[in-house]
């Protein structure tokens, strides 16, 4: 199966990307939290990530790995001292981006790059073999984490 981008998305995911949360009262600003939160974990489970995620901590980091939980972020972190790296997800909408390294902005149509995120948008991530294969190339080139000294 092949995936590809369009223009139409890309301005979908820099527009979501863009909008923040302002004015809100306490009570909204809980309810939005907890929609975000409900909407990652289905996003995560949808596309199979948050299971190729515990395969790695598993099979290839002999559960030495921990993960981070935010409303739409996770990080799988693992490491210890000069060695700590992380991969480093969010969840937009409908949309699963990584953060990776800033580099130049790929050229290949999918995923989605902007020279800091690869973002696959949700018929992308329906390929779950392209978002298998993505996933352990990050996981095989991970973000270093700077030292606290």
């Amino acid at each position: 199966m092949e995936v590809s981008s369009t223009n139409q998305e890309e301005k979908l995911v820099a527009e979501e990307n863009e909008s923040g949360e302002q004015g809100f009262s306490d009570q909204e600003s809980e309810a939005r939290r907890l929609a975000l939160r409900e909407n990652a974990k289905r996003v995560l489970r949808e596309s199979g990530l948050a299971q190729m995620l515990q395969e790695i901590n598993k099979n290839e980091l002999r559960r030495r790995g921990n993960f981070e939980e935010y409303d739409s972020l996770l990080l799988l972190k693992w490491g210890t001292g000069y060695t700590r790296r992380h991969i480093w997800i969010e969840i937009k909408g409908n949309t699963i981006r990584f953060r990776l390294n800033s580099h130049r902005k790929c050229s290949s149509p999918v995923p989605i790059c902007d020279g800091e995120y690869h973002t696959f948008t949700g018929p992308m991530w329906a390929n779950s073999e392209l978002l298998r294969l993505e996933l352990y190339k990050y996981y095989r080139k991970p973000v270093a984490e700077s030292s606290d000294d």
